[in-house]
């Protein structure tokens, strides 16, 4: 008898899915673990009424008779009205494709929100054939796609396995870069600082030194320590920072209490103390081999002190725990001076009209020999003995 074929199920809200499942298939990855598309669901971040409608796929085989599908993979993703929270800028696509008569939104997103971390996307049970059931996620987001008669569907920050996959079935590439820090087998922040070319490490001390000269004590928070009195503390602070960046933030004080409660494990807060005071703070996440910065916030001006706090105690951590690598978070080219080097970033795009997509495809093609230009460029400016700028 042969096997029933696999079938793609949308599913309307992260709590369809048994958390360990899900959470068995995503990689020990922070930002696609259940409990934080959970917590932004509850809260309200994500919602129909933001722009962002949950519409996760969910890949089964079909049991027989009297059995239940098996659940062999599945991919976050939403029905967006909007480009706002990507990090992937499409704006200028939007406003092409709409100008000539067409509707760009809704459109379909595959991603973590407000997250620009690569990260898996199209997650599989190691029961089954990865490439096969990847690919027919794919199929499903993009039959979606065409049937509902959507404009496009996306996929971002890709890792480079998906990202093949991706381009194998007739998606479009797009590229981009992050500054990433490398552990390269440091056993104190020291021994990075060995290797930096005089004067970068000369400028980096001073910082060091200027960033906590006035009172101010750096502490390490770990998840299950957190104190609710230390999201208010924080969450003042994200607010401050994205209320002057973006307008309006992505996140609600409920949301960080939810992860509080539901995914300690992976978080770390660097709570900045002026005399005993909380002034500044930045929230990481910690992954199998690498920890994220994701949200810095301040109510007090230091010279340095964002550098110190967003990278430098990064540094630390990562070293006295054995990480690989830091991710502190999109764009900054001030990073390269402090170690982080250029690493090039992916996404992938299905656009259904054929006229646009080639205008999109020709775009892409130009802007990927750019950012590989830009990449090549960049490593060549990296603060490291004998190869800074």
């Amino acid at each position: 008898m042969s096997t029933p074929p696999a079938i793609v199920q949308i599913h309307g809200g992260i709590g369809d899915f048994d958390a360990a499942q899900w959470d068995a298939m995503s990689q020990g990855h922070p930002f696609i673990r259940h409990a934080f598309l959970k917590a932004l669901e509850d809260s309200g971040c994500i919602s129909a009424e933001k722009g962002w409608l949950p519409r996760h796929l969910g890949l089964y085989q079909q049991g027989g008779p009297d059995q239940e599908n098996q659940l062999m993979g599945a991919a976050p993703c939403y029905l967006k009205g909007h480009s706002y929270g990507e990090y992937v800028f499409d704006h200028a696509w939007a406003d092409a494709y709409e100008r000539a008569g067409g509707r760009y939104y809704p459109k379909l997103q595959i991603a973590s929100p407000f997250t620009p971390v690569t990260g898996p996307r199209l997650l599989v049970s190691r029961h089954c054939d990865k490439d096969a059931a990847k690919q027919s996620l794919l199929k499903g987001l993009s039959s979606l796609c065409d049937q509902q008669g959507l404009s496009s569907a996306h996929l971002t920050f890709l890792e480079p396995d998906d990202a093949r996959i991706a381009q194998d079935m007739g998606y479009l590439m797009r590229s981009d870069q992050q500054f990433h820090w490398h552990n390269d087998g440091y056993d104190h922040f020291d021994d990075f600082l060995a290797a930096l070319s005089s004067r970068k490490r000369k400028q980096i001390k001073k910082e060091r030194r200027e960033a906590v000269a006035h009172g101010i004590s750096i502490k390490w928070i770990a998840g299950p320590d957190i104190r609710e009195s230390d999201w208010d503390a924080f969450y003042a602070f994200y607010r401050d920072t994205s209320s002057r960046k973006w307008g309006t933030p992505y996140l609600n004080r409920d949301f960080f209490s939810l992860i509080g409660a539901s995914m300690a494990d992976q978080i770390l807060l660097f709570l900045c103390e002026n005399n005993g005071r909380p002034i500044a703070g930045a929230l990481n996440f910690c992954g199998p081999d690498t920890l994220y910065g994701r949200y810095w916030g301040c109510i007090e001006d230091h010279p340095c002190l964002h550098f110190e706090t967003c990278y430098y105690q990064a540094i630390d951590y990562a070293i006295a725990h054995r990480l690989k690598k830091v991710e502190a978070g999109a764009q900054g080219p001030h990073k390269l001076a402090r170690g982080y080097a250029p690493v090039k970033t992916w996404s992938a795009h299905h656009i259904g009209d054929a006229g646009f997509r080639e205008a999109v495809r020709r775009y892409l093609d130009l802007e990927r020999r750019d950012v590989e230009a830009t990449v090549d460029l960049l490593a060549t400016h990296l603060p490291f003995k004998n190869q800074s700028g």
